[in-house]
């Protein structure tokens, strides 16, 4: 008995699951941009703040733990991310540190 998605094309199943990928990234920016908030106020709240502020022991804890819920990416690749997206975050809470603003910019 052949089931419908049996029938679908590779160029239906791509369309399918890229929708899925854009549905997942979405989630995935707004996810970013909550952590950038509080991961912002933190940096308000910390005698020493923003790159000076770094803990490279709680940073290689947390990304041991992302790995335990990604095995596939492992700690290696999700130290890379995880360094992007701290990285980032800090970038953006010192601009708008400077520049007076909280979480304005585009």
């Amino acid at each position: 008995m052949h089931r419908a998605a049996d029938r679908t094309t590779p160029a239906e199943s791509i369309h399918h699951l890229r929708g899925r990928i854009d549905r997942m990234d979405a989630e995935l920016a707004e996810l970013l941009e909550r952590r950038a908030l509080v991961a912002a106020e933190v940096q308000r709240l910390k005698p020493v703040g923003y790159f000076a502020g770094r803990d490279t022991e709680r940073e290689r804890a947390l990304v041991e733990r992302m790995a335990e819920h990604a095995p596939r990416l492992g700690a290696d690749r999700l130290a890379t991310v995880m360094d992007a997206v701290i990285t980032t975050g800090l970038t953006a809470a010192q601009e708008e540190a400077r520049d007076g603003t909280r979480g304005e910019h585009t």
